[in-house]
């Protein structure tokens, strides 16, 4: 009998690619998705539930209809600088609607929940590469809707025994290679769709933010991740929890780029000249972000398999000009 798992978000960037990954290793994948930020092209292998996780009448349904065995969750907010603007939509989406989907678990005995977290939870870093054990004070608001996220899955751990992993990653990038889902977001706020972009329309340039970090080249660092690995963590975090206790883990790959190098790799991948401009410093930028992933390859037996920038980024150029 296929085992179904109820996936939200699961019409957005991660979570298109992760009901893909589901599905290829025999899942039904209900993807739950209210569209504000997903697609309904990017289901393809599961239904599609359109409505809002915080609406427990329609989470109700879904549970009853399906009976998932567990959930993955990444229906978020996720662009940062507008959680400093609009902090109460971040809050109220992030935290609240993940508290209506733990809330409808308990109610419907689901014991498993992988949640979409964040490299964010842990502010400022203190030292690189970061640990799980790393102090967490985030800078955002989005960070903080996150960590609160991660609270909760510890007390409803405790009082009603669903089990969870949270997996904090830190740059998601790159798309499927069958150029069947990728990355769409209306504002793009990531680096490397926006080079990408720039590549294609030079009267769009990209901004570099900052040429005086202490960093060989002067710009940040950052690690970054491909989508299909990240979807690949999630799969082996929810088996993970067929049988173990729960867990947070870093997503990355231990490696970091920087900005000026993700300009050159765009380059050379495209063939094409990308001139950037040059701006200030963002506050709260901090130089270099990069995951120490031990305990992922440890506790999940995951390794990422993409970890050539420039196969990243020939993917979500590949999808791009799809």
């Amino acid at each position: 009998m296929t085992k179904t798992i109820l996936v939200t978000g699961g019409a957005g960037y991660i979570g298109s690619h992760t009901c893909k990954e589901l599905a290829l290793r025999g899942y039904m994948p209900v993807a739950l998705d209210d569209l504000s930020n997903g697609h309904e092209r990017a289901v393809k292998w599961g239904p599609l539930v359109r409505g809002d996780i915080a609406d427990r009448v329609l989470l109700d349904t879904v549970f009853d209809t399906y009976r998932p065995e567990g959930v993955i969750h990444f229906a978020a907010f996720i662009e940062v600088g507008e959680s400093v603007r609009n902090p109460g939509a971040f809050y109220r989406n992030n935290a609240a609607g993940a508290l209506a989907v733990l809330e409808a678990m308990r109610d419907h005995g689901c014991e498993r929940i992988v949640f979409s977290s964040t490299a964010a939870v842990y502010g400022e870093p203190r030292q690189v590469p970061i640990t799980e054990n790393h102090p967490q004070c985030p800078v955002s608001p989005y960070g903080w809707s996150k960590f609160m996220v991660e609270r909760m899955l510890e007390d409803f751990g405790r009082a009603h025994g669903i089990r969870h992993c949270a997996l904090r990653y830190f740059n998601a990038a790159g798309a499927d290679p069958d150029g069947e889902t990728g990355e769409s977001h209306d504002p793009e706020s990531h680096l490397i769709p926006l080079v990408l972009r720039a590549a294609r329309q030079p009267d769009r340039p990209v901004t570099v933010f900052g040429t005086d970090y202490d960093t060989p080249d002067g710009t940040c660092i950052r690690d970054y991740i491909h989508v299909c690995d990240l979807a690949d963590a999630h799969i082996l975090a929810l088996d993970h929890l067929a049988d173990n206790p729960s867990l947070a883990v870093n997503l990355g790959t231990g490696t970091g780029n920087s900005v000026r190098e993700i300009i050159e790799a765009a380059q050379a991948v495209t063939g094409l000249p990308i001139d950037p401009i040059y701006g200030r410093r963002r506050p709260g930028d901090p130089p270099r972000l990069v995951a120490d992933r031990a305990l992922a390859g440890k506790a999940l037996g995951w390794e990422p398999k993409f970890t050539d920038i420039r196969e990243t980024i020939g993917h979500a150029w590949n999808w791009m000009n799809r």
